[in-house]
């Protein structure tokens, strides 16, 4: 098809990439306001023309939810706002979480073909544009829905995958309730990530999003305690279920000291933070104790978010301990430098080997070991290797364990018949369907710790396969 793009492609490529403002890393390791504040209208459309409008855009294939890419970046081009994230929500119904959370640089943008020899385009950055224009100018309009089907799908979980389900069976007419067991829908998209990251008011809104199709949200909901699977699809008379519970449990290194007051999980920190507002305590009654130096033990995107959360609760140090260099950090390229620029400092190549208690059994220090980087192991990383006698002691009085979760085992323990890997995981085939008839499952709770979009992608599939499940 010939695009909106009225320049030759020479001239495209002399086009320098577009940069969002951002805030000072002066002034917003003092708040929880967003760090990245967007592109504007005419650095999204300088943006939009770099695009080479390729006739096979390769860079769909690096999306795991398969946005037509090209088709949203010429309506752009065209001005038409409404109708690129309208031709986003096509694919993903979470154009204004996704546009800020994902991982795009390892995604859509790594296989964009300007960036063999220069940048790639900056599409997470114009599918934040899109989305932000949108609700900047109030032009989001319900879409019409479909005459709606007698049959009722449960979602457990109002995460990314939950809701990304939900949206797909609302779209297809069915009638789809999601059962979330904390007070407020998001799941890990509210007690994992930041406001810095996610604003709560852009996360209502895609969320209000969801509901405008119809979708039902039950919340203070424990299915496996306040109503089992077999109750849910018998007297309940749901004809389907989607599991997406997540990966919250956490898990620790098994090193002394991990009992001690002060040593906290990733997941208990942040979730004292996002979801219970503990940093504007007294306004909210649920304070969360720091000390002056902060230790935060790990390499991904959990681990920045804990150490430059610690930073804005008002920590002097804060440091991020990870055993392999900053090549092999799993987090985003773009946190991983904010973290640089607020202060962070990273001890690489070192590993925590026992945490040190002063009389009263509180933090007060952290034993760490050198590391050096052999072969690689089966993640294809390298694997990182003890040095003898290099161990050494840092001074901290927090420590946050941000190594990894496992998903929570109620649900798998309550539902007979629901086949679970040795890791706690549900098992299930191409289709998310689990070894129980009418139950699916998908993201973090299939896949163990994975990112938002590829949670995304599994409640999307998991709509296709319900529907053709519930109509055959």
């Amino acid at each position: 098809m010939k695009g909106a793009n009225p320049l030759k492609p020479a001239e495209r490529l002399k086009i320098p990439r577009q940069h969002p403002a951002e805030q000072s890393p002066e002034e917003r390791r003092g708040n929880f306001l967003e760090v990245c504040l967007g592109i504007d209208e005419a650095a999204a459309l300088l943006e939009a023309s770099r695009c080479l409008e390729c006739k096979d855009p390769v860079c769909v294939k690096g999306c795991p939810v398969a946005i037509d890419i090209r088709g949203f970046v010429d309506l752009l081009l065209q001005r038409d706002y409404v109708g690129a994230v309208n031709k986003i929500r096509e694919a993903n119904y979470l154009p204004g979480i996704c546009g800020r959370v994902c991982p795009q640089e390892s995604q859509c943008e790594q296989l964009c073909v300007l960036g063999k020899k220069y940048t790639p385009l900056a599409i997470g950055k114009l599918e934040r544009f899109a989305a932000d224009y949108e609700r900047q100018h109030n032009l989001f309009v319900d879409p019409p829905l479909p005459e709606q089907r007698e049959e009722k799908v449960a979602i457990v979980g109002s995460g990314p995958s939950g809701l990304t389900c939900a949206a797909e069976l609302a779209k297809l007419g069915y009638r789809v309730t999601v059962f979330e067991a904390l007070h407020a829908p998001g799941g890990v998209l509210r007690y994992g990530i930041p406001e810095f990251r996610l604003p709560r008011d852009i996360l209502d809104l895609e969320i209000d999003r969801v509901r405008s199709l119809g979708v039902e949200i039950v919340t203070n909901f424990v299915v496996g305690r306040t109503a089992t699977i077999d109750e849910l699809m018998g007297e309940w008379d749901f004809k389907a279920v989607y599991l997406a519970t997540g990966a919250g449990t956490p898990y620790f290194m098994g090193i002394p000291g991990e009992s001690l007051v002060g040593v906290y999980s990733a997941n208990e920190f942040l979730s004292r933070v996002n979801l219970m507002k503990a940093y504007r305590f007294p306004e909210y009654d649920t304070p969360v104790r720091i000390g002056r130096q902060v230790a935060v033990i790990g390499g991904g995107n959990t681990a920045m978010d804990a150490v430059r959360t610690a930073l804005r609760l008002g920590a002097d140090d804060a440091y991020l301990i990870y055993r392999r260099s900053r090549d092999e950090m799993p987090a985003r390229v773009e946190e991983i430098i904010h973290a640089e620029e607020e202060g962070v400092q990273f001890m690489l190549l070192t590993t925590p080997t026992r945490v040190l208690g002063d009389s009263n059994n509180w933090v007060c220090g952290i034993e760490c070991q050198r590391m050096e980087l052999g072969e690689p192991d089966a993640s294809g990383r390298r694997r990182p290797i003890p040095v003898p006698g290099s161990e050494f002691v840092v001074p901290v009085q927090t420590v946050v364990l941000a190594i990894g979760q496992m998903p929570n085992p109620i649900i798998q323990s309550t539902t007979p018949g629901l086949k679970t890997s040795s890791w706690g995981t549900v098992v299930t085939g191409e289709d998310q369907a689990t070894s129980r008839p009418g139950v699916f499952a998908g993201g973090d709770l299939a896949r163990g710790g994975a990112t938002v979009i590829l949670a995304m992608r599994d409640g999307k599939l998991a709509a296709v396969s319900i529907d053709q499940y519930l109509r055959a």
